[in-house]
């Protein structure tokens, strides 16, 4: 490598708690990137990812190291570094044109109006936005708010542009778009680019390097990945390219090892529960074998359902006409574009929402209200915080056991916290719990009720990657010894995949349909390694996403 545009030599921070212990969050830590460099960084929740970038742009203050720009040590923020985060930090009551002034006027002071209001302008070009540029960031969706977020940043002409998980918590299509505009934005202003993400594609989508950065305490750089492939880079073609598949596998599998070792991981081994849900006619229903045997009588039954929601414009139709069959024990994965109704679905599926028109039906009867036959699991796990793990799945069995003798209630809810891997957690209080463990004590309070039928609302949409996929683990694993049929929603695709027996694709709302039905021949159990070696994978991967794109929608409408 060439003389680096920014180096981190012995980078070292280390934060003191309440009770006065030092904790190093990054230690020693070493990192050249190179002039016109692409590099991610990964990361699990809590490895330091946010501390370290926010280390390179000179916001905080270094217990050790250094970081050198161009070969000068960093004393501070400068203009050679723009940062976007994952918030906004944007001014509501401004227009577009106005955030993005206030940055150039606070670095170009030295340039006249005219100039300033040029860079302004064209930088708001940059990223797509000249249309919406009277327009108050308050009126603006999520993703068009980040990318007020990232002109505001090239606004200051950095040499280096750092981007902080910025598309972490957008939905999956207006993250795929802003992935392209990054990727226009590289190619156009061939920037230095540092990007942290917890998405192994998005790093492979992006990055000339990915560097993966060790849990801490004391983090430090394990390994770093070559991206050769070529570009442009298409998503659904990535697909086909051995380089890609080779590279992806590679790399997950260094993540998992890496997540194996970690002191919080080890799910236990998973006995059969203390009681057994109970089928229609009373018999203990065992865990169905898999995969189910289509020629059983349907169990879940959609007949034309429809929603209409009542707005100041008129009625809204969000889903109409929506047909399906779901058999006892099955799993299917409800995907498409936000705004396409999946969550109405799920809502009028549990019983919490109103159906217009149509009907569900659950194993013979009409659906007409919410019970503990249909548990929900949300993405905010909605626990009460001042309450234990071990309470808050206590709650729900207490009223939904009550022929269970106290100790035969006691024994279900540590089952079932155990099988999630809470084991030593049980007594700690929800508000002590990270956001990964928060939505264990969910899915342990779901099944704990030993429900006809799960339905789950993208579930792990606001975890990391890596913590995503240790509960897409357990929650294979505890599903495939119960009862229980499950409907989940999700944005990911490899989710969709990984998961269900059938994913079921809906077109754009409104009068959103189901456009299309892939059936998910892969054997289970299912291991994620196993299953990126298998071809077919792929090529169900490349069906979702084409979809997905044959779908899409105007980035002015999303964006």
């Amino acid at each position: 490598m060439a003389d680096p545009i920014l180096s981190l030599r012995g980078v070292t921070k280390r934060y003191r708690n309440a009770s006065g212990t030092e904790t190093d969050v990054l230690a020693g830590l070493d990192l050249d990137v190179a002039d016109g460099e692409f590099l991610a960084i990964l990361g699990f929740s809590g490895s330091g990812k946010t501390t370290l970038v926010s280390a390179i742009a000179g916001l905080i203050e270094l217990d050790d190291g250094e970081v050198l720009v161009r070969g000068t040590p960093s004393t501070g923020p400068g203009k050679d570094r723009g940062i976007v985060f994952q918030s906004y930090s944007l001014l509501p009551w401004l227009t577009v044109e106005g955030n993005v002034r206030l940055a150039v006027d606070a670095v170009h002071g030295a340039l006249s109006r005219t100039e300033r209001a040029e860079l302004t302008a064209s930088t708001i070009e940059l990223v797509g936005l000249s249309h919406a540029k009277d327009r108050k960031t308050a009126q603006l969706s999520g993703g068009m708010r980040q990318r007020v977020a990232v002109a505001r940043a090239l606004a200051m002409k950095p040499d280096i542009l750092l981007l902080d998980e910025p598309l972490s918590a957008l939905d999956a299509l207006t993250r795929s778009k802003l992935q392209d505009e990054i990727e226009r934005i590289r190619r156009q202003e061939r920037r230095t680019i540092v990007l942290v993400t917890n998405d192994v594609d998005e790093a492979l989508l992006l990055a000339d390097r990915v560097a993966v950065l060790e849990l801490g305490p004391g983090a430090k750089i394990s390994r770093t990945f070559d991206v050769t492939l070529e570009r442009p880079r298409d998503r659904t073609e990535l697909n086909h390219h051995p380089g890609y598949v080779s590279l992806r596998n590679e790399l997950v599998a260094y993540l998992q090892e890496l997540n194996r070792n970690r002191t919080a991981s080890g799910i236990p081994a998973l006995d059969d529960p203390p009681t057994a849900p109970e089928a229609t006619d009373g018999d203990p229903a065992a865990a169905p074998d898999r995969p189910m045997n289509h020629a059983e009588r349907s169990f879940l039954e959609f007949s034309k359902l429809k929603k209409v929601y009542p707005t100041p414009s008129g009625p809204l139709t969000v889903v109409e006409g929506i047909d399906l069959t779901l058999h006892r024990g099955e799993f299917v994965s409800l995907i498409g574009h936000s705004g396409c109704g999946k969550s109405t679905v799920l809502s009028m599926t549990a019983g919490l929402s109103e159906i217009t028109d149509g009907w569900i039906a659950l194993d013979g009867r009409e659906i007409d209200s919410a019970g503990p036959d249909k548990a929900m699991v949300f993405q905010a796990p909605s626990l009460m915080p001042w309450l234990t793990a071990r309470q808050n799945v206590a709650l729900g069995v207490e009223r939904v056991h009550r022929d269970r003798t106290k100790r035969e209630r006691r024994e279900l809810v540590e089952h079932y916290l155990s099988r999630v891997g809470l084991s030593d957690a049980m007594d700690k209080p929800a508000s002590a719990l990270s956001n990964g463990m928060q939505q264990r004590v969910g899915l342990a309070r779901a099944f704990a009720l030993h429900p006809k039928l799960l339905l789950l609302d993208e579930p792990f949409g606001s975890l990391d990657t890596l913590t995503r996929w240790d509960l897409q683990d357990v929650l294979l694993e505890v599903w495939g010894s119960s009862a229980a049929t499950a409907v989940c929603v999700t944005h990911d695709v490899d989710e969709a995949i990984l998961l269900a027996d059938r994913v079921v694709m809906m077109t754009n709302g409104p009068n959103a349909r189901i456009g299309k039905i892939l059936e998910v021949d892969l054997p289970r159990p299912r291991e994620r390694q196993v299953l990126l070696k298998d071809p077919r994978f792929y090529g169900y991967r490349e069906e979702v996403l084409r979809f997905l794109r044959e779908h899409d929608v105007p980035a002015e409408a999303v964006a």
